[in-house]
Parts: structure tokens; sequence; C-alpha cells
């Protein structure tokens, strides 16, 4: 039985649970256990390697003891058992100074068992203990890719401005800044770990050759994500990528701590990252910041940190909506901050449609390198392929079609000098931008030459501007709403 057969029948028994509401409880729900069941797996590889390894976890709470016989504890003993005796256990590890149990405490400290039935748990148990064995590399590799299937479900179950960064956009972004064996990498942000892990990815294909390069690796990326079942996700997908101890994803709010905290100690080499944006921010978090940058809007707050984050010399790949390019006030300070710190060398331009189903709000990726003013961004408008009208949740982006940018991309370190205007690359100065008054939405001065008279195409592009209209009244009654609901 392959192995989304397995999840899939795993989400059909939830179904029947009356505890269970919704999409994001059952991958909740799904994760913890799955969570258990791979770490129990790699701790008998570690077991393999080492004969003095101490599991972090007490012995009676260990996978093997409580779920992996499928005629074990099942009704209202397993019920009580996960609910008086396994969570309250984990939740309440103790740590002192063991880096693997403070790993799975954080892992459950807001992870919830929803399920009300203990014969239905059984039954999950036993399709988990029977479908996955993470020790059999064949069914690791098929585990990642179902990983990723749990990741977009996930996504289309949460809420806007949480989605998914399509797999080709994170391995572009990534490729581009080229994280080196020794660069630290962070994303404050991290949600369920796409840009780690590809980090994780890029390092090992290109740079890793040793034990001890494995080593350093390990120790070079880091994360930050708020919210618990992103951060159980992130955890899990760090093990299955082959990161023993991944205590440095941090279950917290970036945006939490001042501004002016943040020390020399703690930048780093590399961002790669897709703030949540179009959310705003619990009252006082802007109180953390300077006040020129101000603002209740999560993104902006979020720049603010990635530039202060950065070591002098430090490279970031960041998707920010159109808003953020045209936007005035605070958004202008902010703009004037990263052009002045930063060579904001090249802005690419995704077309519509790049996180359907999720959103259909515009983005961009922002390439920058901190320690020297820009003196002209490259803007890259990156077209759909031929034949291709929209993405869509089956027919999403592709790594390949950022072919072309990457044979035009070129050198920083000379200056991106065999960069060439084409009919989807211009270039515009910084004397340009500073007139503009750092307005960076700025169109492609090529597009002329790519009218299109096809009347399906024309009807299409109005269809679309509707959409867009309807969305901008849709979202301007919710901000109206919740303002007149909100002011008392």
């Amino acid at each position: 039985m392959s192995i989304s057969t397995v999840i899939k029948s795993i989400q059909d028994i939830m179904r029947k649970d009356v505890g269970v509401d919704g999409d994001a409880q059952r991958i909740g729900q799904l994760v913890w256990m799955l969570f258990l069941k791979i770490y129990d797996d790699r701790e008998q590889e570690w077991e393999l390697f080492d004969d003095n390894y101490k599991s972090p976890i007490p012995t009676a709470m260990r996978w093997r003891n409580w779920a992996a016989n499928p005629e074990g504890i099942t009704g209202d003993e397993l019920k009580n058992f996960i609910d008086a005796t396994l969570f309250p256990g984990l939740q309440n590890l103790e740590i002192a100074g063991d880096e693997r149990a403070a790993v799975i405490r954080s892992v459950f400290e807001d992870a919830y068992n929803y399920m009300k039935s203990g014969q239905l748990i059984r039954q999950v148990i036993n399709k988990i203990q029977e479908g996955i064995d993470f020790n059999k590399s064949q069914q690791r590799h098929a585990f990642g890719d179902m990983y990723e299937q749990i990741l977009k479900d996930l996504q289309s179950a949460g809420n806007a401005g949480e989605f998914y960064t399509p797999r080709a956009v994170t391995e572009f972004m990534v490729d581009r800044v080229d994280p080196k064996l020794e660069d630290s990498v962070m994303d404050p942000a991290c949600g369920t770990g796409g840009f780690l892990t590809c980090t994780i990815e890029h390092k090992r294909k290109r740079y890793v050759q040793s034990p001890a390069d494995e080593k350093v690796l390990q120790q070079t990326i880091h994360g930050v994500e708020k919210k618990p079942l992103p951060h159980l996700l992130a955890t899990t997908n760090m093990i299955l990528h082959g990161i023993e101890t991944p205590d440095q994803i941090r279950h917290d709010n970036t945006l939490n701590r001042p501004y002016r905290d943040w020390g020399p100690k703690e930048r780093v080499d590399v961002i790669v990252a897709n703030p949540p944006f179009g959310g705003t921010e619990e009252d006082g978090i802007e109180n953390n910041f300077p006040a020129e940058f101000r603002t209740r809007e999560t993104a902006d707050l979020f720049m603010a940190l990635f530039i202060r984050l950065l070591k002098d010399g430090g490279r970031a790949a960041v998707v920010l909506p159109d808003g953020f390019l045209f936007g005035e006030g605070m958004k202008t300070r902010l703009k004037e901050r990263l052009l002045n710190d930063c060579n904001l060398h090249t802005i690419v331009r995704l077309p519509n449609g790049v996180f359907n189903p999720y959103t259909g709000i515009k983005t961009n990726l922002l390439f920058f390198t901190k320690g020297r003013p820009t003196e002209h961004i490259w803007y890259y408008e990156h077209p759909y392929p031929a034949g291709v009208k929209s993405y869509s949740k089956t027919k999403p982006m592709k790594f390949s079609e950022f072919e072309t940018e990457i044979n035009w991309w070129g050198k920083e370190a000379d200056g991106f000098a065999t960069r060439v205007e084409n009919e989807q690359a211009w270039k515009v100065s910084i004397d340009d931008i500073k007139a503009r008054n750092y307005n960076l939405d700025i169109k492609n001065p090529h597009v002329g030459e790519q009218i299109s008279h096809d009347p399906d195409e024309l009807l299409a592009q109005y269809a679309d501007q509707q959409n867009d209209i309807q969305k901008l009244r849709d979202q301007l009654k919710g901000i109206l709403a919740a303002a007149l609901g909100g002011g008392k």
C-alpha cells in the first residue's frame, strides 16, 4: 500500500470521530502521531550507531511501548493513556540540558488530542505502524513527497496569509542566494520549514562532502514559528531532512522581541523568507520597533527586522506583495532604509496565480545584500510558460521555468555586468527611484511589444480584472466592518 493511500485511509477514519472538526484539526492530529512514529524510527537508527544512546522520552511513552503492538491498549484505556499520561508527560519533560528533550517538549507544548474514540485512535495508530517505516530508504523518499502534500493540504485549510510557498519559488530563491556550507541561514517566520529544507538540500548537494561538513550544516539552520501546528510540522520536517536535533526551530514570535535587542552576535549570513502578509499584529508589538517603522502590518515589521538581522555582506531573498512596492508613509521610510543600507539588486515580478488557490495577491521576489547602498535595481518579469494562462493547485509553477532567469542572472561580484535588458528585464537607477518617492512598482517598459489582440486572452484579462476588483471590494468591506466593529 502506498504512503498516500495510508494517509488517505487515516483521514477517512478520523472523519468518523466526533472530536475532530475540519482539515486543520485532522492534520494536527495526524502530525503529532507521525512525529512520534518518525522519532521512534530515528531512535532505532541512533541506537544502532550508539550503544550508549538514551531516549529523552520516558520508557512507557515511547511509541514502541504503547502504540506499535496492533493488539495493544485500545478504547477508553488508550484514550485515557494519551490524555492523562502521554500528553502531560511530554509537555512537562525534564529538559536539564538535553536538547532532544527540549525539542519534544516544545513540539507537544501546544499539541492536542482531538479524537474522542479510543477504538478509532487504535485504528489510526495501526495504519501508521503498518504503512510507514521511515527506516526504509524508498519509503523515506516517498514520505518526503507525501509530507509536502500534507503541508499543501494544511495551507488550503488555513486562513488568508498563511499559504504554502510553492516549491519552485523556494528552490529558485535558495538557488540564487546560494548559502555556502558555513553560512548561517535564518527564516524568522518559517511556517512549516519549506525554505529551510530547501537550504539543507542545497548545501548537501553542493557543499557537504564529509561527516564533519554535515555537522557544520546541522548547526547553521535557524527558524522561528509562532503558531503551534506549523511549528510541529516544521520540526517534523527537519527530522525528515536528517536534522537530528532541530532545537534551532524555535516556537516563538520573532516580532515579540524588541528590535534593538537583536545584537551583532545574532546576525546571520542569509535570510530566505515569505513573511505573513495581509495580517496585522496584536496591540503593542509595533512598540518593539523604532518610531519610524511602527505599523501593525506584519510583513513590514518583518522586513525592517530582516535588514537588522543580516550581517554586513549578508544576503536575503524575500517574497513580498505588490502593496510593499507602491505603499507610502511608513513603507516609504522602510524602502529608503532598505536602499540605503542594502543593495536591492533584483526584483523578480511573479505573474498572477503563483499562490493559487490560497490567494490571488500579486507577489514579488526581492533579492538584496547588506552593506552598500543600491545604485540601480534590475527588474525581471517572470512570464507564464507557453500555453499557460494561470497556475492552479493541479498545475503549479515548475522550477524549470526559472531557467531563463538563472541563465540571465550573472554575478554580483562584478555588478551583474553580463546582464542585458530584454523583453522581460529592465534596469532602473536609484535617482529615478528617489524621484518616484521610493515607489518600486515599476511596470515593464517593453510590455508594449507584447500587447495581445487575441479576444480570448483579452476576455480572460477582463475577467481577472473584475475578480481583482471584487476581491478589493470584499477586503475593503472586511476592513470597514472590523473598524466599525472594533471602534468601541
